[in-house]
C-alpha cells in the first residue's frame, strides 16, 4: 500500500522499495540494501542517486564505507510540492510548445483519425468533436457546406440552435456555402458571411462543416449518419477549394 502510494506521487517501483527500506533502519551500505531489496548492486547505485536528486536520501561516511539513509517522511512533501510547481511551469510552456510539436508532427506525416457516428443524436455528438478535438487555437472561422432545405426538414430550428451555440461559444464565426430552394436569400450578419448556390443546378445532400484540422460530415439522407475526419492535410485542402468557390460565387453576386 505504501510503496503505490509512493508510485502514484512520482516514485518508481525501486525508488520506493528502497526509500520504504532506508527508513527502516538508521543507515544501511549499498549492499545490505541490494541483499534486503533484491535489486541488483549497480541498480541500487541509480536509485540511491535518484533518489538523492528528489531530496529523500542523504548519505554519511562511517570509516571507509558509505551509508545511506532515508530523509524523514515529512520531506515528501516537500517533493510534492516542487512536482506541483514543475508541473504548473510545465502546463504554461504548453501553450508555445503544442503548436511545434504539432509542425514536427505535419512534417512526418500525420496519421488521419476517422470516426463513424450514426442517428440524429450521432451528428450532435459529431458536431460537438468538431468544436471541441479540432484545432481551434489559430483559427476561429467555421466553413459549412449545407442544403438548407434538407437541413430544415430534419433539424426544428430549436435543434439547429444547438449546432449554432456549440459554435458560437467557442468563438467561432462562420463562412458559409448553402443551397436553398424555398424561401428567401439567408443574408450576412456578426456571426458570418453566408452566399448561396444553385441548388437545383449544384444539388448538396450532406451537411460539411472544416474547422481548424478537422472535417465533419452529417449526411441527411434515409439513414442520418456522420463521419469525423481529424487531418490537416484534408481540411487545409478542403478550405482551398471552398474559399475557392467562395470568391467565384461572391463575384457573381449583384454589386459586386
Amino acid at each position: 500500500m505504501l510503496e503505490k502510494y509512493l508510485q502514484d506521487i512520482g516514485l518508481n517501483e525501486k525508488e520506493a522499495a528502497v526509500y520504504l527500506s532506508l527508513l527502516s533502519v538508521e543507515g544501511s551500505s549499498v549492499l545490505d540494501l541490494a541483499k534486503k531489496t533484491k535489486i541488483n548492486r549497480s541498480t541500487t547505485y541509480t536509485v540511491l542517486e535518484s533518489l538523492s536528486k528528489k531530496g529523500l536520501v542523504s548519505e554519511t561516511t562511517l570509516g571507509k564505507k558509505t551509508h545511506y539513509q532515508a530523509e524523514p517522511p515529512e520531506r515528501l512533501e516537500t517533493y510534492v510540492e516542487r512536482q506541483k510547481i514543475l508541473l504548473d511551469e510545465q502546463a504554461n510552456r504548453l501553450k508555445d510548445i503544442i503548436p511545434k510539436i504539432k509542425s514536427v508532427q505535419r512534417e512526418g506525416g500525420e496519421k488521419p483519425i476517422v470516426q463513424y457516428f450514426e442517428g440524429k443524436e450521432g451528428i450532435f455528438a459529431l458536431n460537438e468533436s468538431l468544436y471541441k478535438n479540432g484545432d481551434t487555437t489559430t483559427e476561429k472561422t467555421s466553413y459549412l457546406i449545407y442544403p438548407r432545405d434538407l437541413l430544415d426538414e430534419v433539424f426544428p430550428e430549436n435543434e439547429r440552435a444547438k449546432f449554432r451555440k456549440v459554435r458560437l461559444n467557442e468563438n467561432i464565426k462562420s463562412k458559409v456555402i448553402y443551397t436553398k430552394l424555398k424561401g428567401d436569400k439567408i443574408a450576412s450578419d456578426q456571426t458570418g458571411e453566408r452566399i448561396r448556390l444553385d441548388g437545383s443546378k449544384y444539388p448538396i445532400t450532406c451537411d460539411i462543416s472544416i474547422v481548424g484540422d478537422s472535417v465533419r460530415i452529417g449526411i441527411l439522407g434515409q439513414k442520418l449518419s456522420g463521419i469525423f475526419i481529424k487531418s490537416s492535410d484534408l481540411a487545409n485542402s478542403l478550405k482551398s477549394i471552398f474559399n475557392a468557390l467562395f470568391d467565384s460565387l461572391k463575384k457573381e453576386e449583384p454589386g459586386s
